[in-house]
């Protein structure tokens, strides 16, 4: 199985890229950068098909518009003849998954790959039909349901993104966010607007502005930020509160307060009502800059701290999954013990190369090619020798991790696509996105007409414009 977007780029170097565009489109698969899955373009019907697939667990459904987890490939008889047989593709929508966990990220990836596969192909043909737009609508529908949460961004429980074991991060994770926010400006681009579809199109454009908010207002931190959170009053009981979430400066966590840099920041990994999960998330962090979800010097300051912070997050072997690893009783209490999430291993703080190309796109966009090129050669050094790893081991990277499959396609695809970009960096523009300003000015908030207090964002403004 393709295993990464990189898969796209990849494609456009190779022979079959010369044949009929219908044709590509047959031999495109959908991934998923979680990279758990793979699904045939052709057939992106199926993701409408699949809709009326049996998916229960315990006699309840999920609703439409969820993505299958993973596909397994049957062979069954052809109209019931023992000599003919047919192959068809069995989707897993999480019922038979480890935890029982949907794949909220799935669909999210898929409106992103759809994106990417336009842009890159020019087949833009493919985004128009009337089974693929009906799937956008669906994921659409699903993710923009409203419900009993105060905040715009996508409440999931744990396991439910690239990190698909137990590791602390139901509730909002960045990454989710991240990818939501990114789906969203896919769909506004390839959405056709009509009668039909025109109120869920100011819909998107009304969650876009609000999320775009709320992620660079709540979950950026950076030293003037934590330092302000270390002077938090607590228990406040008014619209003008300062501390929303009420979060208590104990929170903050030692390793933190010696770890961040004096010039760089980052967006934090999750936020509740009275928590603050401050570890780094490397994809999150990554996708942001790529999407624009973060602000301009937001965007930089994430990559300054990368820079500062090379050892910890790149190593022997770029990048890390997350920072710092869970360990001792704090890992034993959120990962209940799980041996394949042991402290710097796997997606407890293991180094994973598939981030390699989604590192070299942001370092690409924000004009620091120098950063992705010494992250490449610290991979080829060594990655085809170890015979393309799943993912490595140990604080710095140095040991193929102990569970680590061999000759990965998303290990080989992510190196090779760096590799590209490096060389033909015009192809990135492509794949991500600038500043959409008119998002900022749109404010849905209506306090101002029921004679209460105006909106907080316009008073952040200058914060979340900079």
């Amino acid at each position: 199985m393709i295993k990464s977007l990189s898969v796209i780029l990849f494609h456009q170097r190779l022979p079959f890229c010369s044949m009929a565009k219908g044709k590509l489109s047959r031999i495109f698969y959908f991934t998923h950068c979680n990279c758990r899955y793979a699904m045939p373009l052709p057939s992106i019907s199926l993701l409408y098909v699949c809709q009326s697939w049996e998916k229960t667990v315990d006699c309840y459904s999920p609703g439409q518009g969820l993505m299958p987890a993973s596909f397994k490939v049957r062979t069954v008889p052809l109209d019931g003849s023992n000599e003919a047989f047919e192959e068809v593709l069995d989707p897993d929508f999480g019922e038979s998954a480890i935890g029982r966990v949907a794949p909220v990220d799935s669909g999210l990836w898929w409106i992103i790959l759809l994106r990417a596969y336009g842009k890159l192909t020019g087949d833009y043909a493919l985004q128009d039909r009337v089974d693929v737009q009906t799937g956008i609508r669906l994921i659409l529908k699903l993710c923009l349901t409203d419900g009993f949460d105060m905040f715009p961004s996508l409440l999931v429980t744990d396991g439910s993104c690239m990190i698909d074991r137990r590791m602390g991060i139901h509730g909002h994770p960045l990454e989710i966010q991240a990818l939501f926010y990114s789906a969203l400006r896919c769909s506004r681009e390839m959405l056709i607007v009509n009668d039909a579809t025109k109120n869920l199109v100011a819909a998107v454009t009304n969650r876009l502005s609000a999320l775009s908010f709320h992620m660079r207002e709540y979950y950026w931190v950076d030293m003037k930020k934590i330092n302000e959170i270390y002077r938090y009053k607590t228990e406040e009981y008014s619209t003008d509160a300062v501390n929303k979430f009420n979060i208590y400066p104990e929170q903050i966590p030692s390793w933190l307060v010696d770890w961040i840099s004096e010039e760089g920041g980052y967006f934090i990994g999750n936020l509740q009502p009275a928590h603050m999960d401050f570890r780094f998330f490397t994809l999150g962090n990554l996708w942001s800059i790529v999407s624009s979800l973060g602000t301009t010097r937001q965007n930089t300051g994430i990559l300054n701290l990368i820079e500062a912070k090379w050892d910890d997050i790149i190593g022997q072997m770029p990048l890390k999954i997350c920072y710092p690893a869970l360990e001792g009783e704090e890992w034993r209490i959120i990962t209940g013990c799980d041996p394949k999430n042991t402290p710097w291993s796997y997606h407890n703080g293991g180094s994973w190369p598939a981030l390699l190309w989604q590192f070299t796109l942001a370092c690409i966009k924000m004009g620091r090619p120098d950063l992705a090129q010494k992250a490449v050669d610290s991979a080829e050094n060594r990655i085809s020798v170890d015979r393309w790893p799943e993912y490595y081991d140990t604080r710095n990277g140095r040991f193929i991790g102990k569970q680590s499959r061999l000759m990965q396609t998303w290990t080989i695809a992510g190196f090779l696509t760096s590799k590209m970009l490096l060389e033909n960096p015009e192809k990135a523009s492509l794949l991500f996105w600038e500043e959409d300003f008119e998002l900022l000015q749109n404010c849905v908030c209506m306090l101002s007409k029921t004679g209460r207090r105006k909106c907080s964002r316009f008073a952040a403004r200058s914060q979340v414009l900079v």
